[in-house]
């Protein structure tokens, strides 16, 4: 399994670890020549390579006849002419293939309670919701904000909105009415969807107080609807004439809903990051070329199988819970887990269990709980992966920042029983879904290293002017053509757009990532260093995030 290599870039020793031939024999990509083979037909004919994926991966209701429209670059358009709807992708098309028995989500509150929903009756529900939401007036075009807690209802809503051709923007939950209120200006939203309450650790967290709260700050005046979810059933405020539950908005509706056939442009969804700057960007993804990529590579890097029982335990409120639990497992027809809560609740083994409990088999988190989760295994044995069964993991994986090696050792030793392929995902909200990442069988990994590009995707490393940069030599990291699922435009703010993704310095011509990358001399892998904007300077050197972190 482990090859050594002495000597790389960095000058320390490099441990390699190759896939199993096993795991390699039944992967989706099962070679590095298979691998080479995609990239070299994406360079060879780059339209035809995503357009091909486009009509394999995808339910189009009117075909599209033309790949990429790059007339008015940056703001690059993808099967612009074609129309189809996300909803009927994840749901109905799995219906009609005979999967509606098959479990779609299998949801763990905080405190443990398990709910399991297949995708017959999570169409059913989606459905109602969105019969509920057009009879509240909400219509294509029209953006709703989502304020909820993690749970079916969450992904239903977003479903929902998908389904009508409503814009969602999810704000994750532990935001400020400060941030909900500036992201509602921001959007121009009509509606907004919420809980109760949320549930985290135990406690019951305020959500619809924070939202009347917001609502209180003005510059809301959008908003004409907020749809109640019931999850702690304590008493609340309700605002006649504008607050509703949802049990009473979907109450006798009908459990069918034709979808809403949308351009593949149309915007799926806004996302807001926190600008550097002064006030948040509003990613604004369209629906073809995102779910495309939702799609391929939930099914070329996590490899997913048809008996697999997928976990990515982020959290809706971020770009990876939209991608990873919203649209790319549904989209494959797969089963996943979605929980509630927090990894160190009811006790530091809360992940272990429920892997073991619910037979997970590829699993997806993030460097910073697995950092919390080694020092409390350290600490506990009873709260170590060892006290557990973790024998059903065949795949992990990690997102959100770069894994510094030690962790990634841990974690491969500890958690995949030192046979689990781990994909350390580079990606961004704005590039809607993986770009630089191992892919499971055929991807020789270095902890600490994303490895190389995902097919398609042309990135490189330039300097200050856009001249590439020798490997081993550090720089800015950019994507040189542009991709399906990558940000159309920040909302309301296309010079905004202009400048903070193809900014002059580069004539306009390449996706700036905003992180600084290495490549390494022999093999060419790339390893994320940190944010360009987050050097820090430490006795005398320039230091990326990542190597504090290490």
């Amino acid at each position: 399994m482990t090859a050594s290599t002495a000597g790389d870039s960095t000058a320390t020793e490099t441990h390699v670890y190759l896939p199993s031939a096993d795991f390699a024999k039944n992967a989706a990509i099962p070679s590095m020549a298979a691998y080479d083979a995609l990239c070299k037909e994406a360079e060879t004919d780059y339209q035809g390579f995503w357009g091909r994926l486009a009509k394999e991966l995808l339910s189009w209701k009117v075909p599209f006849t033309q790949v990429l429209d790059d007339s008015n670059a940056p703001f690059f358009k993808w099967f612009a002419d074609g129309k189809l709807n996300a909803s009927y992708n994840c749901l109905d098309r799995n219906v009609e293939k005979g999967l509606g028995d098959k479990t779609a989500i299998i949801f763990e509150a905080d405190g443990g309670e398990v709910t399991k929903i297949n995708y017959k009756d999570l169409l059913a529900k989606t459905s109602q919701m969105a019969n509920g939401l057009k009879s509240l007036g909400i219509k294509k075009g029209d953006r709703v904000v989502i304020y909820i807690s993690m749970s079916i209802d969450g992904v239903a809503a977003m479903q929902a909105c998908a389904r009508i051709g409503a814009t969602h923007s999810v704000v994750f939950g532990g935001f400020s009415a400060q941030s909900l209120r500036d992201r509602i200006e921001d959007t121009g939203a009509v509606a907004i969807i919420t809980a109760d309450h949320q549930v985290r650790g135990g406690k019951q967290l305020p959500l619809k107080s924070i939202v009347d709260e917001a609502l209180t700050l003005g510059g809301c005046d959008s908003i004409k609807n907020v749809v109640v979810v019931k999850r702690s059933g304590s008493e609340i405020a309700m605002t006649a004439g504008r607050d509703q539950w949802m049990d009473d908005v979907v109450a006798g509706q009908s459990t069918t809903c034709e979808p809403e056939w949308v351009e593949a442009e149309h915007p799926l969804f806004l996302l807001y990051t926190s600008g550097s700057t002064g006030k948040p960007k509003g990613v604004q993804h369209s629906t073809g070329g995102y779910l495309l990529h939702a799609a391929l590579t939930t099914k070329w890097t996590f490899d997913l199988k048809a008996d697999d029982v997928f976990w990515c335990t982020a959290d809706i409120g971020w770009v990876t819970g939209h991608t990873y639990i919203t649209y790319g497992p549904l989209a494959l027809g797969g089963t996943e887990i979605v929980f509630e809560g927090v990894p160190t609740y009811p006790d530091a083994g809360r992940f272990w269990k429920m892997i073991q409990d619910h037979k997970c088999t590829v699993f997806y988190t993030a460097p910073t709980a697995i950092r919390s989760l080694i020092k409390a295994a350290e600490a506990n044995d009873a709260v170590h992966p060892k006290s557990y069964n973790l024998s059903s993991l065949r795949l992990l994986g990690s997102v959100g920042e770069p894994i510094n090696p030690a962790a990634w050792e841990w974690y491969y030793k500890h958690v995949g029983g030192s046979k689990c392929p781990i994909v350390d995902t580079f990606w961004q909200t704005e590039t809607g879904g993986h770009m630089i990442t191992p892919l499971p069988g055929a991807t020789p990994m270095v902890p600490g290293s994303c490895t190389l590009p995902f097919p398609g995707i042309q990135a490189a490393i330039v300097d200050e002017t856009g001249k590439d940069v020798p490997n081993g030599q550090g720089g800015i990291l950019v994507v040189k053509k542009p991709w399906p699922s990558m940000i159309r435009n920040i909302w309301g703010d296309p010079e905004r757009f202009k400048k903070s993704y193809y900014p002059e310095d580069f004539k306009g011509k390449y996706y700036l990532a905003g992180d600084g990358a290495i490549r390494d001399e022999k093999t060419g892998y790339f390893t994320i260093t940190g944010r360009i904007d987050d050097v820090l300077n430490v006795s005398g050197h320039r230091m990326g995030t990542m190597e504090i972190e290490s």
